[in-house]
């Protein structure tokens, strides 16, 4: 019997004020540099203006609380904002639950799509929103000017509008909006500590659950699946597919002003500097692939079974400091208790981490 949901206890609210993540961004810092170094003036100056922002953002965000009118249980309720190409959060409020579409795409997708995030997590793993408390979704779009990014804050979302030029609008990936409201989700479980190991956990439970929302929307098998984050956030001018593969790690872009993606694949070639916070981005793809390959083993809608050990993983399980050899021990063993001892699912999960180098 797979054990129920634990209670929230003192040292869990403990865990989760140790987590140094005040916002957890979709474009990493990295990715960044390489435009300041590598890009014209008018790019450089857009880049500098996001790193900056951001990090702005996030002394502000240590200083701010989290509290928020909870809608009733189970009730969706979406307030869409507008920061007019400011900074100020949350903005002038435009769009709201079973409102009509306004026709501005940003503020239409960021609805629709956190409507998804929602819509997938009660559906298929009875969640009540990110907190699992009913938590109302907010949203603030057009932020900044030229902003290349888009981060969770602790109590919201916000979404640049791209450059035009290398990024395109934020809202337009709904594995993107997917992936940084699983940080709300991840915060408010595992609270798995921005730094390391843990902090490369963190980034890939939102990959992981931002590429099941966006399977679901398609209607797409394992096998049919792209495995991209970030489909279309580049422009046509930038030679890369996504952001990052979850099926190939490192090739999901090379191009002269980006540098070419740095995820490995395996354990051998993991990371061991300090930048982004100790690889929290980079060596994501080591956990992705593992996720991509159990997926595919175990076959039909990731979702279904790879997603669900991956969910329970995260909701009831795994602590702040879990690094990858804790988390594969862990989600072997649950996909044992949910599916049998030597079952087709729980070898498809071993072979997946053995595969990626983690066992």
């Amino acid at each position: 019997m797979i054990a129920r949901k634990r209670k929230t206890t003192k040292s869990k609210i403990d865990d989760r004020q140790k987590c140094v993540c005040p916002i957890c961004c979709i474009i990493p810092p990295y990715m960044l540099r390489e435009i300041a170094v590598n890009g014209t003036d008018e790019q450089r100056n857009w880049a500098f203006q996001t790193l900056i922002v951001s990090e702005q953002f996030r002394g502000r965000r240590e200083a701010i609380g989290g509290i928020q009118l909870m809608p009733p249980p189970g009730e969706k309720r979406r307030s869409i904002y507008d920061a007019k190409n400011g900074i100020e959060l949350p903005g002038t409020l435009v769009r709201v639950e079973n409102d009509p579409p306004t026709g501005d795409l940003a503020v239409d997708e960021a609805y629709d799509g956190s409507g998804a995030t929602y819509d997938f997590f009660g559906d298929i793993y009875d969640r009540n929103s990110i907190d699992d408390r009913g938590m109302a979704l907010d949203s603030t779009v057009h932020y900044g000017v030229n902003y290349d990014n888009a981060f969770w804050n602790g109590s919201q979302m916000v979404y640049g509008d791209g450059d035009g030029e290398i990024f395109n609008r934020f809202t337009k990936a709904v594995d993107v909006i997917a992936h940084e409201l699983t940080h709300g989700i991840t915060e408010n479980e595992a609270a798995l500590i921005y730094y390391g190991e843990s902090g490369a956990l963190n980034e890939s439970f939102s990959d992981v659950f931002g590429a099941l929302v966006k399977q679901r929307l398609l209607n797409q098998t394992a096998d049919q699946a792209d495995w991209i984050i970030g489909e279309g956030l580049f422009t046509e001018k930038v030679n890369g597919v996504g952001i990052r593969s979850m099926k190939a790690p490192g090739t999901a872009y090379n191009d002269p002003l980006l540098g070419r993606d740095p995820q490995p694949a395996n354990v051998k070639d993991q990371y061991r500097g300090r930048d982004d916070n100790a690889g929290v981005h980079i060596n994501s793809g080591i956990a992705n692939r593992a996720f991509y390959l159990a997926a595919i083993e175990i076959g039909g809608y990731a979702w279904e079974k790879a997603g669900r050990i991956w969910y329970i993983a995260l909701r009831d399980r795994l602590r702040s400091r879990a690094n990858f050899r804790r988390a594969a021990n862990t989600i072997i063993a649950i996909a044992g208790e949910l599916y049998g001892p030597e079952s087709l699912e729980q070898k498809a999960v071993r072979n997946a981490w053995q595969q990626v180098g983690v066992l």
